[in-house]
């Protein structure tokens, strides 16, 4: 992987100054909590070839916590509400070379980084569509360049990554990109109903509202310089069937929805 090797070069160097030797380990990155989130990235890892990656369960101390070494990259993929508990048993282990990258919502750089005072910290808000590739990253650090090529080397493994300017913006990122998978989810839930309801059988009407939002995201995604307004128009003829349930749609929609992410983004801040 060339950003281990990058991080070793300059990790070798940096304990050098220090007269230490290098740290060694098995496993380049360890993995703290293995949820949907957690189990998403470690997927892409593993097809990707980035290397053994050591896994944690918070809920058992000490389990999956590999006898020797310091990691390379520590990734937090824990509830943010355990995330302090379930450090605790890795205080002795992260030191100053060791790359700490969260994916908890809520928890800010400058939290972590009293936990892990030397360490180089990412913040990251990654999305579940992450498990096939097809998810987004948001990202922020004040590490410099090394520590943002590690993380792109890390998200660009399962999907788009964009980097912030400031990291005040998580909280509605984490209410749109980090929670907009379930949004969609429920919209095809509440597209299946509506079918059932006009008639359809339940299982066809489900199919249907699946593959008719899968299709259009990926219409979406084929030319980026086409506007989702644009689309929209393309499929709406005036005075026709798409026109007549759009007029019922549209002037609730967009105010639900502002009111969803407010929603959403309170919470994030609720969780620092």
């Amino acid at each position: 992987m060339r950003w281990r090797r990058r991080f070793w070069k300059q990790s070798a160097k940096r304990e050098r100054s220090r007269n230490k030797k290098p740290q060694s380990v098995t496993a380049p990155i360890w993995l703290l909590g293995c949820g949907h989130m957690g189990g998403a990235l470690l997927g892409r890892w593993q097809a990707e070839d980035m290397g053994p990656v050591a896994v944690i369960d918070p809920a058992l101390p000490g389990a999956g916590i590999p006898a020797d070494g310091r990691p390379d990259v520590l990734v937090l993929a824990v509830k943010p509400q355990i995330w302090r508990a379930a450090t605790a048993p890795l205080a002795d282990r992260i030191g100053a070379l060791t790359l700490v990258v969260s994916v908890m919502a809520g928890v800010t750089t400058a939290d972590l980084a009293a936990v892990f005072p030397g360490s180089a910290i990412i913040r990251a808000m990654p999305n579940t569509p992450a498990a096939i590739g097809a998810g987004v990253t948001a990202l922020f650090t004040t590490a410099g360049d090394f520590a943002e090529g590690a993380a792109e080397a890390l998200f660009s493994a399962v999907g788009a990554t964009l980097w912030l300017a400031d990291e005040a913006d998580f909280d509605a990122v984490t209410a749109v990109s980090g929670s907009g998978p379930a949004y969609v989810f429920a919209f095809i839930e509440a597209l299946a109903v509506a079918g059932a309801a006009a008639g359809l059988e339940p299982g066809l009407a489900a199919r249907l509202a699946r593959a008719t939002v899968t299709g259009a995201a990926a219409l979406a995604a084929a030319d980026a310089a086409v506007t989702a307004g644009e689309l929209r128009a393309r499929v709406t003829s005036p005075g026709g069937t798409t026109a007549a349930g759009l007029e019922v749609l549209v002037p609730g929609l967009a105010p639900l929805l502002t009111e969803t992410v407010k929603a959403a983004a309170a919470r994030s801040r609720q969780l620092r």
